[in-house]
């Protein structure tokens, strides 16, 4: 699917009520989960010890 047929698809999965903020907020949700799935195929991951060890510098 090309990326015009997904920003159409994601455009018309919208309530009729929505807001280009909205549409702008959901197209960047799906850009940001797309790029995550190319970097986990490309093996650019984190492992769980080391994000587990980053959560709880945070919640300090």
């Amino acid at each position: 699917m090309t990326t015009k047929q997904k920003v159409i698809q994601a455009v018309q999965g919208l309530p009729e009520n929505a807001s280009y903020e909205d549409a702008m907020e959901r197209l960047l949700f799906l850009s940001k989960v797309e790029r995550g799935l190319q970097q986990a195929d490309a093996g650019q991951t984190v492992a769980h010890s080391k994000v587990k060890e980053k959560m709880k510098r945070w919640l300090k």
